[in-house]
């Protein structure tokens, strides 16, 4: 059971009064130099984070070690569960240095990338690379684009150790900014030396999801499964959807989706390899077919980048918010705004109101979700049969879902629906897993604390007495025979609240 003080903090988590609206939408914030210190990390938290991530790509391992730290103890003082997600590195392509820091190149200028070049003396003629292989796996005719494509190049010469290069949009270029071939292809292999000394840090912390940058297909995350269980870590993966290998047909996607726990709709590097015009569709079919397949689903990359040095978002922003959530997205996630913007706690904040606003349009209300197909598991089917009642009995506000390691929340979060799902858990990593799930709001509770006959009552005295369900409210319950099996979810109750209940 909770304490007084923590029972406050489900309906304070948006610093909404109880029985008001909470948001579904979670939000992703990453931390940096922007959100360090203990002041800001606890007033993002009461903004409304929900997941913290460590972008393993900045900093060492010192320092996510520190933020892991302050955000769990942090999020443990307001009583809240902020899950810790890790992102690593991936092989991402990047340029070595300029002599001068920078250089300003204009369409028409010829350029060289070599393998051979001095690593810190770039010029305005060429600047060394830090992947031999690019050489091999580039030929005449294609595209290079630089800097997420602010800079675009056409190949016009290949040797052994250098390609020669004409600009077709020029701009300014600085040091270590990324490259990539428009259409992808190229072989580097998603799992670097690094990223391997990264997820024995991922294990280290406890991480509650690691996330692989660069995934070509369903291998690449069976290969960083394997090295994060022989970690000793059962974090949660997710796929940043970010190669346009990834996205050529819908076999390779799902193939791709179903290898993960989640996906992340990468836009920044995605956008670069298969084009601007394109990136809208995929994003939508991303979110469709991760949902379709039970899986978590996070939108990222520049959803409020104005907000790296404005107090308040674009229009254009608020939309693009706005539609990954009326999609169904389970997560909306912040980058630079939060690592290393101005106005860090005022992004989350102006996030939560977009997800909320976003919620409340009826789309959000009512699922077909997996209408007409057979279910796979006992505790699938009663997951799925849990919110079909929920959506057509409207007397139903709440869903307590007793669960041992999250999966009955996830499979009902895929459903859309207005009712929230609260996930009962006495595990400290299923309480912070849960944190990802649109709609699910954990509440720590242990089951071996009852007698089976009182189990019921004291459930749904939890919510009452947190003030989120009323006395003649419907509530629904779901639990397994075997409370401590995974999977083992068999049984679902109808419940009024104020009714004696066994």
């Amino acid at each position: 059971m909770t304490t007084g003080s923590a029972r406050c903090s489900l309906a304070a988590l948006l610093n909404l009064e109880p029985r008001m609206t909470l948001r579904r939408s979670k939000i992703v914030a990453t931390l940096g130099p922007a959100s360090n210190t203990p002041a800001t990390l606890n007033a993002l938290i009461h903004a409304g984070l929900d997941v913290a991530r460590l972008n393993f790509s900045h900093g060492s391992a010192d320092e996510h070690r520190e933020r892991a730290r302050l955000v769990r103890e942090l999020a443990a003082a307001a009583g809240r569960h902020v899950a810790l997600l890790g992102d690593l590195q991936g092989p991402k392509i990047r340029i070595a240095r300029f002599a001068e820091k920078r250089i300003e190149l204009a369409a028409g200028d010829h350029f060289r990338f070599s393998i051979s070049h001095p690593r810190d003396a770039g010029t305005q003629q060429v600047v060394g690379i830090d992947y031999p292989d690019l050489v091999k796996d580039c030929q005449v005719g294609d595209q290079l684009l630089l800097d997420y494509g602010r800079v675009v190049m056409q190949l016009e010469r290949v040797s052994s150790d250098e390609l020669g290069c004409r600009v077709l949009i020029g701009g300014p270029l600085s040091d270590h900014k990324g490259i990539n071939r428009k259409g992808g292809g190229l072989t580097a292999p998603a799992l670097t030396d690094k990223d391997k000394r990264d997820i024995q840090l991922a294990a280290e912390l406890h991480l509650d999801y690691v996330a692989v940058s660069f995934p070509r297909d369903a291998a690449d995350m069976h290969y960083a499964r394997q090295l994060l269980q022989e970690a000793g870590s059962d974090a949660w993966l997710i796929a940043k959807i970010e190669r346009a290998e990834a996205v050529a047909d819908d076999h390779t996607l799902d193939e791709l989706i179903r290898a993960s726990d989640g996906v992340m709709v990468a836009r920044g590097d995605l956008a670069v390899e298969i084009g601007d015009a394109e990136l809208v569709g995929i994003q939508k079919k991303i979110i469709q077919h991760a949902r379709r397949l039970n899986k978590l689903v996070i939108t990222a990359t520049q959803m409020m980048e104005s907000m790296i040095a404005s107090p308040m978002p674009t229009r254009a922003e608020v939309s693009d918010v706005a539609n990954a959530v009326l999609d169904y997205t389970d997560a909306v996630m912040l980058s630079a705004e939060t690592a290393a913007g101005q106005y860090p706690v005022q992004a989350v904040e102006a996030m939560a109101r977009i997800c909320l606003g976003a919620e409340k349009h009826p789309t959000s209300q009512r699922s077909s979700h997996r209408l007409g197909q057979t279910f796979s598991r006992c505790d699938e089917s009663i997951a799925l049969a849990a919110m079909y009642t929920a959506n057509h009995f409207p007397g139903v506000k709440a869903i307590i879902c007793l669960t041992e390691s999250g999966y009955t929340p996830l499979i009902m979060s895929r459903i859309r629906s207005a009712v929230p799902i609260f996930a009962y858990s006495a595990q400290r990593a299923t309480q912070a897993r849960a944190a990802l799930m649109r709609g699910v709001y954990t509440i720590p509770f242990d089951i071996d604390a009852f007698a089976a006959e009182h189990l019921s009552q004291a459930a749904v005295d939890e919510l009452l007495q947190r003030g989120l369900v009323n006395p003649g409210d419907w509530v629904i319950l779901t639990k397994g025979d075997s409370y401590h099996t995974i999977g083992g979810s068999n049984t679902l109750k109808l419940l009024q609240v104020g009714q004696a209940l066994a």
